[in-house]
């Protein structure tokens, strides 16, 4: 296979990467700075994307990983509005748009797949309140790939969620449940199991189906 992981420069993404490489598939990686991956681009520049993802040749799996927990202001009394939109477009837009400047790539394979790294903590179940911007971009994100994998059925591209609970990331901190290396595994074994039969929903990265 050869995979497209965004957010390959650390954490989830540069643990998928190392197992993926491990299993013997070819991996196009993308960071912002472009440090030691083959794309840069910055995805809270939409406009960009395109330009960043185009003729890429052959893609069999795009893994949409990159994203930000948002700003230190994140309450509904409280909102810095600023870094709540820059929260959506890297969180919800940006994985829209690298999906549709790789979807020739996708189609060019005829066995194309969507994964996007959403979280727990979209749950709809959840009446929390904490890091608002986070879970608001996250079943924001859910919404558009569940929309996406509709549109693209007939493409016979599956497009599934992935939750990675919590994990010891940058993000997660260092008390978190899982390590990286556990996540990318789980997500790996659910790329190679995915198939349209799995299209639009929503999976822990143990395989288990989740609630939205």
């Amino acid at each position: 296979m050869r995979i497209l992981v965004t957010g390959a420069n650390r954490g989830i993404g540069a643990a998928l990467v190392a197992a993926t490489r491990l299993e013997g598939h070819d991996v196009v990686t993308h960071s912002r700075s472009g440090a030691g991956t083959d794309i840069a681009c910055d995805l809270s520049d939409v406009a960009a994307i395109a330009g960043a993802f185009g003729g890429l040749g052959r893609i069999d799996v795009l893994v949409n990983n990159a994203g930000i927990i948002g700003p230190d202001r994140q309450s509904t009394l409280d909102m810095d509005f600023e870094g709540f939109a820059e929260t959506l477009t890297i969180n919800t837009l940006a994985p829209l748009a690298v999906a549709q400047a790789v979807l020739p790539a996708l189609r060019a394979s005829g066995q194309g797949k969507i994964v996007t790294v959403s979280s727990q903590m979209a749950w709809m179940g959840y009446a929390k309140s904490d890091r608002i911007a986070y879970r608001a971009s996250k079943a924001a994100v859910n919404k558009v790939m569940q929309g996406l994998a509709t549109d693209l059925a007939a493409d016979r591209i599956p497009v599934a969620l992935v939750d990675p609970g919590w994990v010891q990331t940058d993000m997660g901190g260092p008390e978190a449940d899982v390590t990286p290396d556990e996540v990318a595994t789980g997500i790996l074994g659910l790329i190679e199991r995915l198939s349209m039969s799995d299209t639009g929903k929503f999976f822990k990265f143990t395989g288990e189906e989740r609630p939205f």
